[in-house]
């Protein structure tokens, strides 16, 4: 597990010393639900070529490399050349982790509310890690449309100065290429995607579609105040553990390297993240109701069935040694 400490969850830029004990919890939670040793390793720089070369030079001891708390764009780069250059498993696990539980909720959203994922009008709130592998997933989950908004607005053809993430955001997302605020997309939009911070007024969540789903995932204050979203929304997700429905990757990563490491995987592909999502999904069955579309983060059923998944995935895919 490697980190520079500079996008700690709900801390931000603290530095690699103070990451370290967020790093260290994390590799308890490997251990615990999934049996894997996890060694957390902290960086003092926030160089790519340094960071990508250490991991290089160290990955013979590891077999799987799970990225944790860099900061955007470098986080993309960052873990597209390791992936390039190593034969074992690397994941970004703010990027992909989130994407994963965040399908999963979506898809058990969509049909407590009676929705099919062609449908859904999907507004996401933030353009960073999360942000970009969110929608990336969302896509090739067959969501109908989405939007993108960072901190000056909606993405859209005629913005200048974008970073090559968002670029691609532009040049994949927003096919009606509206332009504007956040609120002005929230208007008749079936989901908000909050992954940015930051406060949404109740005028905008009260401007959604009839059963509007929200997930409002900034930590430790949500982007929607959940009591205010209830009054609106059919279905509310948080990253909260004091209430219903937490998006929390613990749900995702733990499974998703045990499978890949059993399978013997080379790396971890997009069909092996979607199949995770599918095996997150179905844990909760016949019990699907709004306040509960994802598994409870201590279910002890859910490492096994992502593993699982994933490792039957990978196998299919032929991208095992």
């Amino acid at each position: 597990m490697v980190s520079d400490g500079t996008a700690v969850l709900g801390l931000g830029d603290i530095g690699p010393a103070a990451a370290l004990p967020v790093m260290e919890g994390k590799a308890c939670l490997f251990s615990e639900f999934a049996g894997l040793d996890a060694v957390p390793i902290v960086l003092s720089t926030t160089d790519v070529d340094e960071i990508v070369d250490t991991v290089v030079a160290i990955a013979p001891s590891f077999g799987g490399i799970n990225l944790e708390d860099i900061s955007a764009p470098r986080c993309f780069e960052i873990e597209e050349r390791l992936r390039e250059r190593l034969p074992i498993p690397v994941m970004h696990d703010d990027q992909h982790g989130t994407a994963i539980v965040v399908l999963a909720a979506l898809r058990n959203a969509a049909r407590v509310t009676g929705r099919a994922m062609a449908d859904l009008r999907v507004v996401v709130s933030g353009a960073g890690a999360a942000g970009v592998a969110c929608t990336k997933i969302l896509l090739e989950a067959g969501v109908g449309e989405l939007v993108v908004a960072d901190s000056r607005g909606l993405l859209h053809a005629g913005r200048g100065d974008l970073t090559a993430s968002k670029q691609w955001l532009v040049e994949n997302t927003n096919p009606s290429g509206h332009a504007g605020t956040m609120a002005d997309a929230l208007v008749g939009a079936d989901v908000y995607l909050g992954l940015s911070g930051g406060s949404v007024p109740e005028s905008s969540i009260a401007a959604m579609a009839e059963d509007a789903i929200v997930f409002s995932l900034a930590n430790p204050i949500p982007e929607v105040d959940p009591a205010m979203a209830a009054r609106h929304a059919a279905v509310v997700a948080t990253g909260r553990s004091d209430l219903p429905n937490q998006i929390n990757n613990v749900l995702a990563f733990p499974g998703v390297f045990r499978g890949a490491i059993d399978a013997g995987a080379t790396s971890i592909t997009e069909e092996m993240k979607l199949a995770a999502a599918v095996a997150l999904a179905d844990v909760v069955g016949e019990d699907l109701r709004p306040e509960y579309i994802v598994p409870s983060p201590l279910d002890r059923r859910v490492a096994t069935a992502v593993a699982e998944a994933v490792a039957a995935c990978a196998r299919e895919q032929h991208v095992t040694v």
